[in-house]
């Protein structure tokens, strides 16, 4: 059984518009080659407190990242920490506010924004500074990343789906196309990643709504999409199960078959 793990995490990434537009994660879940859950996002529905619920299994009353103005190292089990501790390789592709969770805070524009040390927690880490960063860019370097470093556990954090939602609305062509954009540049990495042995999930952190925004309480904002697959083990396709985002970190963990942080309480779902 294979226990590298790649998740994608992309930003604000509805549930509706992920199922609508993601055809080739829609074909493996009709295949069975996925499976397919709604993951009911914690609050507030903005970004740097949900990267960090989403590494840390914990809602943000627990792990205090209450807002994006919170600039800070993580000071809770999180998977990285998990992961290096348990002799992993770590590596992200991603906004560089995972760099100041995990890595350094404040970010530095020129040291921080590659990084190879095994001291850190994110050993391999490709940060971006621009909200505009193109997905395609991004892509390549994560799909770089796996064939120089082959990391155990590797976070891909693309960013389009919320600039395009900002700007133009959630009930956008611009946001819809983006998601089957998106599904495309998945469709040429996954492949190779599952070959290669990898357990893959694709997620968001929160979702967007027709005011161009989020942050509140409503599905819009708070449903997103998990998509899983584990090379050599049937997907379940379309499972209809609902579950908690709390639930992501136990899992993530269980499938790089670490030990999971006591603090990680929900189940994982393998």
């Amino acid at each position: 059984m294979s226990n590298k793990v790649v998740l994608v995490l992309s930003d604000a990434l509805r549930y509706d518009t992920a199922v609508a537009g993601m055809g080739f994660l829609g074909h493996l879940v009709e295949i069975k080659t996925a499976s397919l859950y709604k993951v009911i996002g914690e609050m507030p529905s903005i970004s740097r407190p949900m990267y960090e619920t989403v590494h840390t299994g914990l809602p943000v009353t627990e792990h205090g990242v209450v807002s994006n103005q919170v600039v800070r190292l993580s000071e809770v089990p999180n998977i990285f920490q998990a992961a290096r501790d348990a002799g992993k390789t770590t590596a992200a592709a991603a906004y560089y506010w995972f760099s100041e969770l995990y890595n350094s805070a404040p970010y530095d524009l020129i040291d921080d924004r590659e990084v190879d040390d095994e001291s850190l927690l994110i050993q391999h880490g490709r940060f971006y500074v621009e909200g505009d960063y193109p997905d395609a860019e991004l892509f390549a370097m994560a799909g770089a990343l796996v064939r120089k470093f082959t990391p155990d556990y590797l976070l891909i954090h693309p960013m389009a789906m919320d600039t395009l939602g900002h700007k133009y609305g959630a009930d956008s062509r611009e946001y819809r196309n983006h998601a089957v954009h998106q599904d495309m540049m998945l469709a040429n990495l996954i492949p190779e990643w599952m070959e290669g042995g990898y357990n893959i999930l694709v997620t968001g952190d929160h979702g967007m709504n027709a005011d161009h925004g989020h942050g509140g309480t409503t599905p819009d904002v708070r449903e997103v999409p998990l998509y899983l697959i584990r090379p050599g083990v049937p997907g379940a396709g379309d499972t209809g199960e609902v579950l908690s985002q709390l639930q992501i970190a136990p899992t993530v963990c269980k499938l790089l078959g670490i030990p999971i942080p006591e603090t990680m309480k929900q189940p994982s779902i393998v």
